[in-house]
């Protein structure tokens, strides 16, 4: 298991393959196998903060907990001296948003279970945000990893290109 100790000591970009200013979680608290548990501060420099309404809507937690998942993947792959790749949000079932946004000033957790994974890299995660010990967001997240992105991106390409002609 990895010492969370050492994970505390790292930047959440470590884990991440994302760059500022597009990193969205400040912090994670808890790992486990196929577990991971992040905070979230929000704050006037919050990606997507709106004066308006002085938090940021609730439609971004569905990238609070797609980070999330991000993050896990990085830590797994890093436990097996791997490189971190890039994954892919496919969609959601179940998505509800129990509050219309991410209040200035609160502290959030972005809670992701791997439900069930495929060796094609296709998985599916239970995901919560609480606020203290209350959902308010929760969905079910399929993502896809695959172990070649470079591969994939280039067929993807082609084979766009193919289309267009």
């Amino acid at each position: 298991m990895i010492n969370m100790t050492a994970i505390d000591t790292h930047d959440v970009a470590d884990y991440l393959p994302h760059s500022a200013p597009m990193i969205f979680i400040d912090k994670i608290i808890a790992y486990q196998t196929d577990t991971l548990l992040s905070e979230i501060n929000i704050t006037s420099q919050s990606p997507y903060f709106d004066d308006i309404i002085s938090g940021v809507p609730n439609y971004v937690g569905i990238e609070y907990m797609a980070q999330t998942i991000a993050a896990l993947a990085g830590i797994e792959a890093l436990k097996r001296n791997d490189i971190i790749r890039i994954g892919f949000l496919l969609g959601s079932r179940k998505l509800q948003l129990h509050v219309p946004h991410y209040k200035l000033g609160h502290t959030y957790h972005t809670r992701v279970s791997r439900l069930y994974q495929e060796e094609t890299g296709l998985a599916v995660f239970e995901c919560q945000i609480l606020e203290q010990d209350d959902i308010i967001a929760q969905a079910n997240i399929n993502v896809f990893q695959p172990q070649d992105t470079h591969t994939y991106i280039s067929n993807s390409t082609q084979d766009s290109q193919e289309i267009v002609k």
